[in-house]
Parts: C-alpha cells; sequence; structure tokens
C-alpha cells in the first residue's frame, strides 16, 4: 500500500457497508408511498423487505466460499456490480416485480457478496492498533447507516422521491469503482471444482422456503402452502447440515464449517443473535404502518418518530463496549434483552386510535437502550469461540444467522399484526352492526384490502359507512399492535432465558 492513503481501504469497504444497511431500514417508512405509486399491498411490501434480509442470509455462506475461489477483491466487485445492477432496477420500478428484483434478488446477492469481502479486506490491510481502529471505524459506519436510515427515507420520501434512496447509491457504487485500486486481491486457495454447489442450493432453498410459509400465514386461506413449505424447508436445512457433515468426513471442502455450531458459546451466540434480530426487524416494519395508517404521518415524520430510537441504540452499544472492560458480556447481553422487553411491553400498552408520535417515544428510547447493549456484545462474544482458521466460515455463519432473524422478524411479526387485523375487523364489525346492502364478510373482506392499501384510496363500501368503517380499523390496528409488541416482548424474554445458559467470559477490550 505505498504510496496510498492508509484509510483508503477501510473507507471503499464502509461506502459499501453503509449503502447495504442503509437499504434494510431506509425504506420502512415510506410503505404507504411504494403500496401507492407501485399500485400494490402492504403484503407484498413486507414480503419484498423480508426477502432483502434473507437473500443476504441465503447467499452469504456463498458469498464467504467464492472469496476462496475468485480471490477477495474480485468476489468484492462482481457483489458491487451486481448490487449496482439491483439499484438500478430498484431505481426505475414501475411495479412491485421490478422492485422486488432490484432491491431483494439482485441487491440482495450482491451485499452477500460484498459484505463478508469487506470484513477480509480491512482485517488484511492493517495491523495491530491501526486494524482495532479500521474495525471500529467499519463498525460505526455500519451502525451510522442503520441509525439514519428511517430520517434518509422519510426526507427522500416526503420531500423528493422514495426512488433517490435506491438512486443515491449508484454514487457511492460509482465512487468504490473509482477508488478500487485501494483494495488488495488474495491469493484464491480453492478451485471452482471444490465449490459444494449442491450444498449452496440446498442451504438457499431451505431458507427461502421457510420465510416464505411464514409469510403465507398472512390469510387463513394460505395456512394450507405455510404447512407445507415451513416443514419442508426445516427438513432440507436438516439435510444440508447433515451434507456438510458427510463432505467433511470425506475430506471434501465443504459449504461451512458446520462444527463450529457444536461449539456451546457460538450456538447459543447464533441463537441469541438470531432472537434479537427477530424484534427489532418486527418493530421497524410494525412501527411505521401503524404511524401512517392511524395517526397519519407521512414518511419525514415516521422517520423523525424513529429517530430517537436509532440514536441511542447507536450510543448505547458504544457505551456497551465500554462496558465489557469491566462487567462479563454474558450478563450485558441479558441486560440488554430484559431492558428491550421491557420497553417493548410498556410500548405495546401505548397505541389506540388517539396515539401521537410523542406518545411513542420514550418506550421507544427503552427499547432501543435494550437492542443498543446487545449489539454491543453479541458479534463480539459469539466470534470470540472461533479460532483464528475458522474466522472466515464463523463470520459466514453468524452473518447469515443474523440476516435470517431480520427476514424472520418482519414476516412474523408483520403476519401477527395483519392476522390480528383481519380477526379484529370480524368482532369490531359485529359489535358496531355495521350493515349495508353488504354482507358482514363482504365488508370484513373490503376493509382489510383497504389496510392493505394502507387506507389509501376509497374502500369498496357505502360512502355512508366509511367514518365507521375507518374507526373501527384504527381501532382494530392499535389492538392488534398491543398484541403484536405483546409477543415482541416474550421472544426478548425468551432471548434472556437463553443467555443463562451462556458461558461466562470476559471479552478483552484493547
Amino acid at each position: 500500500m505505498a504510496g496510498q492513503y492508509k484509510w483508503g481501504t477501510v473507507i471503499v469497504a464502509c461506502m459499501a457497508i453503509f449503502i447495504i444497511v442503509l437499504d434494510s431500514s431506509a425504506m420502512n417508512v415510506a410503505i404507504t408511498t411504494l403500496v401507492v405509486e407501485l399500485n400494490t399491498t402492504l403484503s407484498v411490501i413486507q414480503a419484498i423487505i423480508a426477502l432483502y434480509a434473507l437473500i443476504i442470509a441465503s447467499f452469504m455462506l456463498l458469498g464467504s466460499k467464492l472469496q476462496d475461489i475468485m480471490g477477495r477483491k474480485k468476489t468484492f466487485l462482481l457483489g458491487l456490480l451486481i448490487y449496482g445492477s439491483g439499484t438500478t432496477i430498484a431505481t426505475l420500478s414501475i411495479n412491485a416485480g421490478m422492485l422486488l428484483l432490484g432491491w431483494a434478488v439482485l441487491e440482495g446477492i450482491g451485499a452477500a457478496m460484498m459484505f463478508p469481502a469487506t470484513t477480509t479486506l480491512v482485517g488484511s490491510s492493517y495491523e495491530g492498533k491501526d486494524k482495532i481502529t479500521a474495525f471500529g471505524i467499519w463498525g460505526g459506519i455500519a451502525a451510522m447507516g442503520a441509525a439514519i436510515g428511517p430520517i434518509v427515507g422519510g426526507l427522500f420520501t416526503t420531500f423528493l422521491s422514495w426512488r433517490l434512496v435506491f438512486g443515491s447509491e449508484l454514487i457511492f457504487i460509482a465512487l468504490i469503482l473509482i477508488f478500487r485500486h485501494y483494495l488488495t486481491e488474495s491469493v484464491p486457495t480453492l478451485k471452482w471444482k471444490d465449490l459444494d454447489i449442491l450444498g449452496a442450493v440446498i442451504s438457499i432453498i431451505s431458507l427461502v422456503l421457510i420465510v416464505l410459509g411464514i409469510l403465507f400465514l398472512t390469510r387463513p386461506e394460505f395456512w394450507g402452502y405455510a404447512a407445507v413449505l415451513i416443514p419442508l424447508g426445516s427438513i432440507m436445512f436438516i439435510i444440508f447440515l447433515l451434507w456438510q457433515r458427510r463432505r467433511s468426513n470425506k475430506g471434501l471442502e465443504p459449504l461451512t464449517d458446520i462444527s463450529l455450531l457444536k461449539n456451546r458459546l457460538f450456538g447459543l451466540g447464533n441463537l441469541s443473535s438470531v432472537i434479537q434480530q427477530i424484534p427489532l426487524a418486527g418493530f421497524l416494519f410494525i412501527i411505521p404502518v401503524f404511524l401512517q395508517q392511524v395517526t397519519r404521518l407521512n414518511a419525514f415524520d415516521t422517520g423523525l418518530t424513529l429517530l430517537p430510537a436509532s440514536i441511542v441504540i447507536l450510543i448505547f452499544s458504544i457505551l456497551g463496549a465500554r462496558l465489557a472492560s469491566k462487567i462479563e458480556a454474558k450478563y450485558i447481553i441479558m441486560l440488554g434483552f430484559v431492558i428491550s422487553a421491557i420497553g417493548a411491553y410498556i410500548l405495546g400498552g401505548v397505541f389506540n386510535i388517539n396515539t401521537q408520535m410523542m406518545d411513542i417515544i420514550p418506550s421507544t428510547i427503552i427499547f432501543g437502550v435494550g437492542v443498543g447493549f446487545l449489539l454491543s456484545q453479541l458479534t463480539n462474544l459469539t466470534m470470540s469461540a472461533a479460532r483464528e482458521d475458522q474466522e472466515t466460515d464463523a463470520s459466514g455463519l453468524y452473518n447469515s444467522f443474523k440476516n435470517l432473524g431480520y427476514s424472520i422478524g418482519t414476516a412474523l411479526i408483520g403476519v401477527l399484526l395483519l392476522l390480528g387485523i383481519f380477526g379484529g375487523l370480524a368482532s369490531g364489525i359485529e359489535e358496531s352492526g355495521l350493515a349495508g346492502n353488504m354482507s358482514k364478510k363482504d365488508i370484513k373482506d373490503s376493509l382489510f384490502d383497504y389496510v392493505e392499501k394502507m387506507q389509501t384510496g376509497t374502500p369498496n363500501i357505502p360512502p355512508e359507512l366509511v367514518p365507521q368503517a375507518t374507526q373501527i380499523i384504527d381501532s382494530t390496528i392499535s389492538s392488534s399492535m398491543r398484541m403484536a409488541f405483546t409477543a415482541l416482548a416474550l421472544i426478548l424474554f425468551f432471548g434472556f432465558l437463553i443467555c443463562l445458559f451462556l458461558p461466562k467470559q470476559r471479552l478483552k477490550i484493547n
């Protein structure tokens, strides 16, 4: 790196990480606008958001392994080009199908190739204190991207266009290509014939089937599909694990080193990370749904409501890292689960038809404190279980499970909300005596379709019933939010119970 700017590599890597994590949080606040402009529904947007994280999770192991075959720089740049093509398609989307292809599929595959490569690029370019500083910058930029995502998405969506969230990323992609000379290449250690293609296919299909099965739970008439897809995906994932063990026993190169999962610390750390990601993803998805349907906030005000929690998560992730030198990581993680569970439970009691943005913020801050503590410890603690020669596989597995948790969270908590609304509309219509020239079933279906359209346009019911129907919808969404956040609190409490079995270990802070 003689003659080059010292921090060039980490800056290039950080630009890639920034746009990847920005996508994960920026578009949640644009749900209503996406529904209207792409003529689609809430369930479809939910599926696209969930599938973006799912594709990253599904291709992460393959993306990690490709570095050993192609070299880290070539893998990174190929991922960047795929990501850029996806960003371009997403920017120009005229329907949900284009957004799905561009954002969820192509950006997801590109991100899965870039993300692990950024870790090895930074790790191989610095030593000693410089390496610690570089990874500190890397982690800080990733956290910042996630934190400012909602407000950036809100600004673009409300005052310009949601398309600029994706379009602006093309600037970063161009800068990365211009400064790609800062990236160092690695010598390939494997050949294409060593790649476990069957294992990659099985792992990708298994995770996709599981999450699609969860998404099919949205309506009772689709439960038959879910009953097939979820067990089938689970069976295929078990087959994947058995296939990896078989390849290892035969001396063949596996897609990943699953022996890591036998390590108590690594296994429980990954499980804890999945459990932590589910409520975080659910929180970021259903809060905007409530704010935009019941309180009628625009995208910018929705992002503004989420901003304090994002800032608190960033602050307490830094504070938690400092506390790790004095308190065992296990106890910081347990504290994080308890605080975030309390925040979720309190938040659930806030929702009603008169709730305003200022009513929500205090509880979101408590939730954010807990999440910040969790994020500060889980990665370092889990990765500390891996030997130096296992770090690449460990990183691939950890980030794959982490993104899987985010995908499941968007799908599962969104499904709980929509199921609560679907069931609540029936009882709300029954209790109100809402009637007209339509049957109660037709009214319920019409109102649910109206919810799916984020209450934009006009519901397909007699005009004189609209005011009463709107009140029923708002009340139903509010009660469903309470139910969803009770579920979030229980999931977080389960995470606390899991952490009781984590081994005690104080991390070294340099």
